[in-house]
């Protein structure tokens, strides 16, 4: 059974108010996407299929793919102009596979116990991913602002990045998505949309956080050290 990874770096992150993308940021001594990618290499991961954008390709190539010789990355592809469109090329390019982890290259604490327990669910359920409860108390609120309804803590989940499916059910049900209206930026959704598939949730780490805003990498550096230490 060969599984393939597909990491996604072609977001620009205006929210982080760099000039350069989130994702090649550093963090400690290293960028933020290196750190998914080791974990990878590291994993029994057959190949990696790194999405970025067009312009970054040989950027990414040589200042960090080849200095940290990461060998299953096998192809670097374009991604576009939505998180979606850059799944779906990646997707393309994962082909003569039977699984698929889909991963943001701005969650750097990804760990290779998360990897190894989203392939073997994968195997079983055909669709996982990962997430973590949710800590605080949930509301929703009327148009007006006023809470409406109380939500019930145990069943809501903050859903993460692996993701893992069968790869010939996650690319048809991109090639719906991509013939219908819906738009979306979790592929969860898509399998809920377009396939009768129901997804398997695994425990995450609330630490496999999404570098996204400047408060997100003040807590990342708070992270790092213990995250070194555990992955060396």
């Amino acid at each position: 059974m060969k599984t393939k990874a597909i990491l996604l770096s072609a977001g620009k992150g205006t929210r982080m108010n760099q000039s350069v993308s989130k994702q090649y940021l550093m963090l400690g001594n290293q960028t933020i996407l290196s750190y998914s990618l080791e974990q990878f290499q590291k994993s029994s991961i057959d190949e990696i299929i790194l999405v970025t954008a067009q312009e970054d390709i040989e950027y990414v190539k040589n200042n960090i793919v080849l200095p940290h010789k990461i060998n299953k990355v096998t192809k670097i592809v374009a991604g576009g102009q939505e998180r979606y469109l850059s799944v779906y090329q990646g997707l393309l390019a994962a082909q003569n596979c039977d699984y698929v982890m889909i991963h943001d290259g701005a969650r750097p604490f990804l760990t290779i116990d998360i990897i190894e327990d989203s392939i073997r669910a994968v195997q079983k359920y055909q669709a996982c991913a990962v997430g973590v409860p949710l800590k605080d108390s949930i509301k929703k609120l009327g148009r007006e602002g006023y809470i409406v309804e109380n939500i019930e803590r145990t069943d809501v989940w903050q859903v993460q990045t692996p993701q893992c499916f069968s790869y010939p059910m996650i690319l048809g049900a991109y090639e719906k998505l991509l013939q219908s209206d819906i738009k979306t930026t979790d592929d969860t959704a898509v399998v809920e949309y377009f396939t009768e598939v129901k997804v398997k949730m695994l425990m995450g780490s609330y630490e496999n956080i999404k570098i996204t805003t400047p408060e997100d990498m003040d807590v990342a550096h708070t992270f790092i050290k213990k995250f070194i230490n555990e992955t060396n």
